[in-house]
């Protein structure tokens, strides 16, 4: 029969091995990072390329500005609000109702 005690051990072994593994990981980590930055900068020295000449370090992603919205011209105006319309998506209350009421879209061209 496992005592507590005996459980609380395995653990406190297991969680051990655990850290020992976690810190050999990061080891073959740091180790394989090492050799592929002396590799790039082996092969910048072979064909005398400079930080500047790769980006600068940074990817399109993080040195893209970002999208504009672009703003489209009004086409139409509500000679009674003042409000506009482009032209694009659904159309507003106030040129919708005018339509109802028998009046061309065009009235409307700015």
């Amino acid at each position: 029969m496992t005592t507590l005690q005996d459980l609380r051990a395995q653990q406190t072994a297991l969680l051990e091995q655990q850290a020992a593994l976690a810190r050999e990981i990061e080891a073959q980590l740091a180790a394989q990072r090492s050799a592929a930055i002396a590799d790039i900068k082996r092969l910048m020295a072979e064909h005398g390329l400079t930080i500047a000449d790769v980006g600068a370090g940074k990817s399109k992603k993080d040195g893209a500005a970002p999208a504009k919205e672009s703003k489209v011209a009004a086409k139409y105006r509500d000679p009674v609000s003042g409000s506009t319309w482009s032209g694009r998506g659904l159309k507003p209350k106030w040129l919708s109702a005018a339509i109802a009421e028998g009046k061309a879209l065009e009235d409307y061209l700015i």
